[in-house]
């Protein structure tokens, strides 16, 4: 086994799966190995003739056999996760217009392998169980009852199952992918991992957001990745009737110009509302690449029109006019 180890690492330069499968399967493979040579080497004679002795022969037997189907279980696991990783790494690459694909792919992968490790792990254990003859002896009163307890763990389960149905029915529908950019319960975050019973979001503060897949089949959430990573970013301010408009959005297209976070596409400068305050409302709107450079565009742009603004035309700065009958021009009191 170490000199397939050895091989597999050179050929693993320039093999991707080579390379997996060494990560993934070194030490079941091991195990493998020195439990199929325990049993070629074992016979049920090298304890003895006698009762005892053979009893304790039949027992370290039944152990031998429990630890080869855990060992061939574990190797099958590990080799179905490093052949998956191959994908998995040739997509986490795609960049641009196919990188929306790409993650919905990655999601359904890292969901089926679950489900066949899971059915795998299952075979197992009842191999393991039916390799005991009291349980083989089980075998009818079990199957005879099989509807009987099938119903009680179906009610049991019903929330471990409603989310399991719930996280292939998101993985297959293209509902939610892997890395998309999404606002649950008022924060905003990165699908970081999906499984099969939950889902961890990344907040922006690191802070992991954990949430039951069910929320997503159940309660409405926002994607804002769904068809594409680009975003728009959206700032208001509310300043006085004598700003300059115009010059403002000069201003505005210059600084975005030099900016490398807007993508060069989508801009503007607009007057969006009379605040029932006095103060005029203004929405600069620009587009970005994706929600993290929205985000840090927004705030250059913010502080930007803040800062031209004061600097530029203080007398349009945000203020409130109380008119008295002192001011009050021409009108009698």
């Amino acid at each position: 086994m170490e000199v397939v180890r050895r091989v597999l690492i050179r050929v693993g330069r320039k093999w991707a799966l080579a390379r997996h499968l060494v990560e993934h399967c070194t030490w079941p493979a091991f195990t493998v190995a020195a439990v199929v040579a325990f049993n070629l080497v074992f016979g049920p004679g090298m304890f003895g003739d006698s009762a005892s002795e053979r009893g304790a022969a039949s027992s370290v037997q039944r152990v031998l056999g429990l630890v080869t189907i855990g060992a061939i279980t574990w190797l099958i696991v590990e080799a179905t996760y490093a052949l998956t990783d191959v994908v998995l790494e040739r997509l986490v690459r795609i960049e641009g217009e196919r990188n929306r694909r790409a993650r919905r792919i990655m999601t359904q992968i890292a969901l089926v392998r679950r489900i066949v490790a899971a059915v795998i792990v299952v075979v197992a254990v009842g191999a393991m169980l039916f390799s005991f003859p009291q349980v083989r002896a089980l075998g009818a009163g079990l199957l005879a009852s099989a509807g009987i307890a099938g119903a009680v763990v179906g009610i049991a389960a019903q929330p471990t199952i409603g989310n399991v149905l719930a996280g292939l029915q998101l993985a297959f529908s293209d509902a939610l992918r892997l890395d998309d950019v999404v606002v649950v319960e008022n924060e905003w975050g990165r699908i970081e991992e999906l499984t099969l019973t939950y889902v961890v979001v990344r907040l922006w503060d690191e802070r992991r957001l954990v949430l039951p897949v069910s929320y997503f089949t159940q309660t409405p959430f926002e994607n804002w990745t769904r068809h594409g990573s680009r975003v728009l970013a959206v700032v208001f301010l509310r300043v006085d009737w004598s700003v300059p408009v115009p010059k403002l959005r000069e201003a505005l297209y210059e600084f975005l110009q030099g900016n490398p976070l807007w993508d060069q596409k989508d801009w503007t400068l607009q007057v969006t509302d009379v605040l029932p305050n006095g103060l005029v409302e203004l929405r600069a709107l620009m587009s970005a690449a994706d929600s993290p450079s929205s985000w840090d565009l927004k705030c250059d742009v913010r502080e930007f029109l803040v800062n031209f603004v004061r600097d530029n035309y203080p007398e349009s700065l945000p203020r409130f006019r109380v008119e008295t009958p002192e001011t009050r021009v021409g009108v009698p009191d």
